[in-house]
C-alpha cells in the first residue's frame, strides 16, 4: 500500500527564503529520520511564509501506513513556527 499526502503550511516569522529553508530543512530531516518517510517541499518555493510538503510511505498494511503518516502530521504540528493549514491523503 502506498499512501501519499500533501500538507500545506504557513510559516510564522519567516522574513526571507533563507529563514524559510531553515525551518523546512529542520522539519524534513526530523520526519525522514524518525519515521523513514519520503518528504519534500513540492510547492511555493518562492514564497517566504508558505510551503507545501509531499509525504510518501509504503507498507503492507493500510493501518500501518495511516499511522506513520498521522505521526508525521503530529510532528509537523509540534513545531511552533509552522501551522498546517490543508492536508490531503491519497492511496496509490
Amino acid at each position: 500500500m502506498i499512501l501519499y499526502a500533501e500538507v500545506e503550511c504557513y510559516i510564522y516569522h519567516a522574513h526571507s527564503l533563507k529563514e524559510k529553508r531553515s525551518v523546512i530543512k529542520k522539519i524534513t530531516k526530523r520526519i525522514h529520520n524518525e519515521y523513514n518517510i519520503a518528504i519534500s517541499e513540492i510547492d511555493f518555493q518562492d514564497l517566504w511564509q508558505r510551503t507545501m510538503f509531499g509525504l510518501v510511505t509504503i507498507s503492507n498494511e493500510k493501518v500501518q501506513a495511516e499511522r506513520v503518516i498521522d505521526q508525521a502530521f503530529k510532528l509537523i504540528d509540534s513545531f511552533p513556527e509552522i501551522e498546517r493549514t490543508k492536508t490531503q491523503k491519497e492511496w496509490l
